[in-house]
Formats: C-alpha cells, sequence, structure tokens
C-alpha cells in the first residue's frame, strides 16, 4: 500500500506494513430514530439519518484525496495495543473526511456562495482544504484565543477568517448570520450527519487494518470527543467495537450525559485545558443519539495526563499529538480503559510547537 505524506516527505512514498483488505462489514440493525435535517444547499428537508452505506460512501468519495492514516501498533505495560494515527492525516487531523464529504456532496450550482464553518482549528482547515480543492469561497469563525497554528494553516488554503471572543460571543449565531448574508451553506464541527458519515470512514479503516494486523475483530476503541462527530462516526463504521469516548476533565459533558441518559452540558466555570479541540459546551442529540443508542461509555483525563501521552507520542512512537488529540493514548497509559483488542485514536497533531515543548518538557 502506498502511504501519501502530506508534509516532510520531499515527494518520498512511505510504505507501511499490513495493509488493508476488502473485508466484509456486518451491516448495522436500522437506527431507531430518524431526524429531520435541511441541507442549506438546497434548502429542501428530508428524513436522514447517518448510516453505515452512507460512510461507505463518504469512503469512496474522500479515496482519491484523502490518506489511509496508518495502524501503528505499540506496547503499553506489557499489553499490545493499536493507535490510529490520524495526526497524519492531511491538514493534521481527522476533520478532512467530514468537510470533504459534505462539501463534495453540495450540487454544483450551490457552490458559488460559498460555505461558512465554526471551529477552534481542526474543522477549520479541514473545511478550507477541502473548498480550495472544490474551487469554494470559505469564511471560519475562529476563536481569537486559537492556536497559531491552526490560524495559519486555514489561512493557508484561502479562507477568510473572522475571530469572535469564545467567552462572550456565540460562535453558531456569528456563523448563522454569515451564512444567511452570503447565502453560503453552514457546515457545522459535529452537529451534521455528512459530518458524522464522513468521521466514520476512520471506524471502517480500523476494521480492516486491525483485522488485517492481528487476524481477529478489533474488540474497541477509544476516540477523542468534543461535540462527539468522530466517535458518533466510528460507533457506526466500526459497529461490532466497543466505543470510549475520552474527554479532559471537566470538559467531560458526552461521557456524563451517556452517563445519566440524557444531555448534560459542560457545567459552569470549566477549569483551563489545553485541549481547545475538545472545547465543546453542549454535544447535539444527533451524536449523543448514536452513541447512546450504541451503548457508549465515557472516561475523563487530567492534564497531567494528556501531557504524558503527547510524550509518549513523541517519544515512542515518533508522532506529533495536539492536547486534544492524545486524550484516547492519555487514557490508555493512565490505566483507565483495557488495552487488549483496543485502537486508540490520535485524532490531530495541530499544536503550536512552542506550546508543545511547554507541555511535553
Amino acid at each position: 500500500m502506498r502511504l501519501e505524506v502530506p508534509w516532510g516527505s520531499e515527494g518520498r512514498d512511505i510504505r507501511i506494513p499490513n495493509p488493508p483488505v476488502k473485508s466484509p462489514v456486518k451491516p448495522l440493525k436500522k437506527p431507531r430514530r430518524t431526524a429531520i435535517f435541511c441541507d442549506e444547499s438546497t434548502g429542501l428537508k428530508s428524513a436522514r439519518f447517518p448510516t453505515l452505506s452512507g460512510i461507505r460512501a463518504a469512503a469512496n468519495a474522500l479515496a482519491p484525496v484523502g490518506v489511509v492514516t496508518p495502524l501503528i501498533e505499540a506496547e503499553i505495560r506489557g499489553e499490545s495495543v493499536h493507535i490510529k494515527a490520524e495526526c497524519l492525516q492531511r491538514t493534521g487531523s481527522f476533520k478532512l473526511r467530514g468537510a470533504w464529504w459534505r462539501l463534495s456532496s453540495i450540487p454544483l450550482e450551490a457552490r458559488a456562495a460559498g460555505v461558512v464553518a465554526f471551529s477552534s482549528g481542526n474543522h477549520a482547515q479541514g473545511v478550507a482544504w477541502a473548498a480550495q480543492k472544490l474551487g469554494m469561497p470559505a469564511v471560519i469563525v475562529m476563536p481569537a484565543d486559537a492556536p497559531a497554528a491552526k490560524v495559519a494553516g486555514t489561512r493557508a488554503s484561502g479562507a477568510e477568517i473572522v475571530f469572535y471572543d469564545r467567552l462572550t460571543e456565540s460562535r453558531e449565531s456569528i456563523a448563522a448570520n454569515l451564512a444567511t448574508e452570503r447565502g453560503a451553506v453552514l457546515v457545522p464541527s459535529f452537529d451534521d450527519l455528512w459530518i458524522v458519515e464522513g468521521q466514520g470512514t476512520a471506524g471502517l479503516e480500523i476494521v480492516e487494518q486491525y483485522r488485517a494486523a492481528t487476524g481477529r475483530e478489533v474488540e474497541r476503541i477509544a476516540v477523542c470527543c468534543g461535540g462527539g462527530g468522530l466517535s458518533a462516526g466510528i460507533s457506526l463504521g466500526a459497529p461490532d467495537a466497543e466505543i470510549i469516548v475520552v474527554e479532559p476533565e471537566g470538559w467531560d459533558d458526552m461521557g456524563e450525559s451517556l452517563r445519566r441518559g440524557t444531555i448534560v452540558p459542560v457545567q459552569p466555570n470549566p477549569p483551563a485545558t489545553a485541549c481547545d479541540a475538545l472545547q465543546t459546551l453542549r454535544v447535539a442529540p444527533l451524536t449523543f443519539g448514536i452513541l447512546k443508542d450504541r451503548r457508549a461509555t465515557g472516561v475523563s483525563v487530567s492534564e497531567a495526563d494528556v501531557a504524558a501521552a503527547m510524550r509518549f507520542a513523541f517519544e515512542t512512537l515518533k508522532i506529533v499529538a495536539e492536547p486534544g488529540g492524545a486524550v484516547a493514548l492519555a487514557a490508555a497509559l493512565a490505566g483507565k480503559v483495557p488495552l487488549k483488542g483496543t485502537v486508540l485514536l490520535v485524532s490531530g497533531g495541530n499544536v503550536d510547537p512552542a506550546r508543545f515543548r511547554e507541555l511535553t518538557a
């Protein structure tokens, strides 16, 4: 298999062992709920729910542009685990998967007005990159304190950036107003069926890669969680695996919502966290409902756990993990998830160099 690495490869190809093989994935049972969604590109409402067939269609659409990121074997406390290195995806995170599926699904006649998205950085870069490749203008609403590396990456793909104060302003309202003014398509970071299906392509890859590497089926997948788009998508793309969502302490609203059986927002005055990508104040009914149906569970990790995971990723796996992208690995290193038969997502690697040195010192 040819692995295309989007930077630092100087035109060289890198070959990795145990390439994914085509294997059938057991079909999902029909979802218990159907939601009504509005496609902003057409203005039409229809009954639609993220599905395994939709994820497979997303994988076909992504194939010409995305990277099949490697599944790296590692050892933690004497037990073999596998790490899905989404930090090696184009734009440095898994977010390209959902962004490409959403934007490439917009009808050609609706693309001229472009797209509007809101993000602390990874979704921003994914949407900006996809929009540039598809010839669409993009406006991204980003917090004023977004990491410089993520702002630079978004600008490098030609997107217009509108900054906001995350403590006093609503990014959703700002983005919705911009989309209305410009006639653009609004692209949420997780509360969107195309986004969920696009992120679910990582689950398809995990199933195939783990089977090819071990001859067994993956038992569980630990996933970094902000709004739940990635974890919900993977739960559909890997329907036989146990799903564990991992969040920073004080920002573990998905885990708490799953424990209570109803959506619970982040409590007032949450603690400071280095995990800028996971600072979602409230999850969506769409992602929560999928994870609840799949009986997902949640754990939380400390800031010290996150820093230890970033060091482990750099020193042992030779990859760079941003704080939010390292929380699943952090949970494994801290003994908060079982190791046997487990795949851990390292979901992103977009971190400012100075901040990386500070956290891993």
